[in-house]
């Protein structure tokens, strides 16, 4: 009945955000990004101590949808043009790096192992993700966002960010037609492109005059509500042209990123994300088997084998984008420990493999121990880098 449909969903959502909140706190407490606290809160749920808890529920799975495209909206918000542009080919060789060789590794892995090809592609653009937030956030609170290796990391991450999108926008087109087609890829790849380039170009004109109306406008929760309707706006725009909701969305976050309201709509459209966000990772952390990690089988060691080994071709990746810093008196390993953090757009990976079947539960659940690790290793490494 829909009653109790409507009593089940808010239960859900209930406990959904209070873990959120509740193991986010713990975990911004031990010196953490709440994130990885969202995820564990996930984990905890997915393990039944709620019966009423539904993984397959479809309102949770919209929210859930929500919540990527609300994510990836507040991501282009925080990317700076000017600083990428700044860093110039420096940040660029260092994120083409940081992309590339965690690709071939995570890819070269799998078929090492005899996974199958569309398995391989999905964990090698897991690998290539890297967490500008999360770096930023240790920068931040260590004082060194001035230093040149600062910009370096932050623009090459933001550069990655945007590689990325494209990337994840070219495994969507994979995850739908089920099938490796290398003439679909390329296509969904230039759409990506081409509708980010078109709406850089384009976009400023759309953005300025969204502001100006903004600015004539009286009714309460103005600012946000048309944010988030110009965050939709280009979502389906993106998809209507070929391409991932998703592009549209960050596309969106870097025009209006470019305005004069830019801190204003930061500001606004935060309690939002905040709402729908945790609803996402909550969700990947509660569709990890925590039992494909149990070491008495054979298969759980298999898989915890698995994970290390995703580990280190992250790490690995990652660090090899040292080597594309070019400068006397700068420190390359805090610029390749800056970029091992993954974070968002890998989770966002892994969940749309999974969901479309093409990675199966023990992989899955690989991945995102891959993602929360490197995430964890991150901030002791880069402080000890830097020191």
């Amino acid at each position: 009945m829909p009653e109790l449909d409507i009593v089940r969903f808010l239960a859900e959502l209930l406990v959904i955000l209070l873990s959120a909140k509740l193991f986010g706190e713990l975990a911004e407490r031990l010196g953490q990004p709440a994130v990885l606290g969202e995820l564990i809160g996930g984990v905890v749920l997915g393990t039944g101590v709620f019966t009423f808890f539904h993984l397959n529920d479809p309102a949770l799975a919209l929210m859930s949808e929500v919540g990527v495209i609300l994510l990836l909206f507040e991501t282009g918000i925080h990317s700076d043009l000017g600083n990428m542009l700044k860093a110039g080919p420096t940040a660029a060789a260092v994120a083409g790096v940081g992309v590339a060789v965690p690709f071939a590794l995570g890819w070269g892995l799998m078929i090492a192992l005899g996974r199958d090809g569309m398995e391989a592609i999905f964990v090698g653009a897991a690998l290539t993700a890297t967490s500008v937030g999360i770096t930023a956030r240790v920068l931040s609170d260590m004082g060194k966002l001035s230093l040149p290796e600062a910009q370096i990391v932050l623009a090459a991450a933001v550069i990655d960010d945007v590689l990325g999108i494209i990337i994840l926008s070219a495994v969507q087109g994979i995850a739908s037609s089920g099938s490796l087609q290398w003439a679909g890829v390329i296509k969904t790849i230039l759409l990506s492109a081409s509708f980010l380039a078109a709406a850089l170009w384009l976009g400023p004109h759309l953005s300025n005059a969204l502001v100006k109306i903004v600015r004539r406008m009286r009714v309460r929760g103005v600012l946000v509500g048309m944010a988030v309707c110009f965050a939709f706006a280009m979502a389906l725009a993106a998809h209507a042209l070929g391409t991932a909701m998703i592009v549209g969305a960050f596309t969106a976050g870097i025009l209006l990123s470019r305005t004069d309201r830019k801190e204003d709509i930061d500001e606004t459209i935060r309690p939002v994300v905040d709402v729908f966000a945790p609803v996402f990772f909550v969700m990947v952390g509660a569709r990890v088997d925590l039992s494909v990690f149990d070491p008495s089988t054979a298969e759980s060691r298999a898989v915890l084998g698995l994970a290390a080994l995703l580990i280190l071709a992250a790490v690995a990746g990652k660090m090899a984008s040292a080597f594309a810093v070019r400068g006397r008196g700068l420190n390359r390993w805090a610029v390749g420990v800056g970029m091992i953090p993954r974070g968002e757009v890998g989770l966002i990976f892994a969940q749309i493999g999974f969901t479309s079947g093409i990675i199966e539960p023990a992989l899955y659940a690989a991945v995102v121990a891959m993602v929360i690790v490197t995430t964890f290793l991150a901030p002791p490494l880069l402080k000890k880098a830097l020191a």
